[in-house]
């Protein structure tokens, strides 16, 4: 089962994993109020659908004060968004997330699934955030780390420490990034997910590290426990077939 971006973090954030303030609002003069609740001098307008790519397709716009948030609401809520992964016939946007903007100083990819072929969790992580990891896998392979966890003993700290090294983090933001790694672990075992993805990661100029966007799929066989969860369900998302 597939939920949205606004959804993902609210799960993480229960994990205590580090995420940006924001709203979800379904109408341009709740975008404009949420963007002054923000207080911050640059807000993101982003729309949620369950399909990545929602850049590129102009689902995603910058606005420097609350009336242009509110005019990038007017123009995102309502419209059909196509991107690589919906298909020409796209989705239709009801609701935006009005989030606080970031000065971003570096984005990593970090994304944890099920490897098949080990039948163990794997981290996979990347310097190379904010680009599509099969592209990333198909030009510079090299630039992918990936990390089998061993079931009994989990996500420790020396294996957080390994994949934060060898994503070249140092100081401040590396103490962050250690616990980091473990809760989202955590997250992504104790909410039954399928994978896990955060794209980008992002470490900011003052050495906060956050989750600027994360998608979260989680086992539709283990809804039966994740009752809380299952209110997440968008159907108008789901195809019938």
């Amino acid at each position: 089962m597939n939920i949205h971006e606004y959804q993902a973090k609210e799960v993480l954030a229960k994990h205590g994993v580090a995420v940006p303030k924001g709203m979800v609002v379904d109408n341009p003069d709740k975008a404009e109020t949420a963007a002054r609740k923000l207080g911050t001098d640059v807000v993101v307008v982003k729309a949620q659908i369950h399909a990545g790519g929602r850049g590129k397709g102009g689902g995603i716009k910058l606005a420097k004060s609350p009336r242009e948030a509110r005019t990038h609401a007017s123009k995102i809520i309502g419209m059909t968004l196509v991107t690589p992964q919906t298909g020409s016939k796209g989705r239709k946007v009801k609701k935006v997330l009005i989030e606080e903007g970031m000065p971003i100083a570096k984005e990593l990819y970090l994304g944890i699934l099920l490897d098949r072929q080990s039948s163990r969790v794997m981290i996979m992580a990347s310097e190379a955030g904010g680009m599509a990891i099969e592209e990333v896998a198909e030009e510079t392979p090299e630039k992918i780390i990936k990390e089998l966890v061993d079931p009994i003993i989990g996500v420790k700290p020396y294996l957080a420490r390994k994949i934060a090294f060898a994503l070249n983090i140092r100081g401040a933001a590396l103490k962050q990034m250690i616990p980091l790694i473990m809760n989202l672990y955590q997250a992504f075992i104790k909410e039954d997910c399928d994978m896990l993805e955060i794209n980008p990661l992002v470490i900011t100029k003052d050495d906060r590290v956050l989750v600027l966007d994360a998608k979260v799929n989680i086992d539709s066989n283990a809804l039966y426990r994740q009752k809380n969860t299952l209110t997440y369900r968008d159907l108008t998302e789901e195809d019938p077939k």
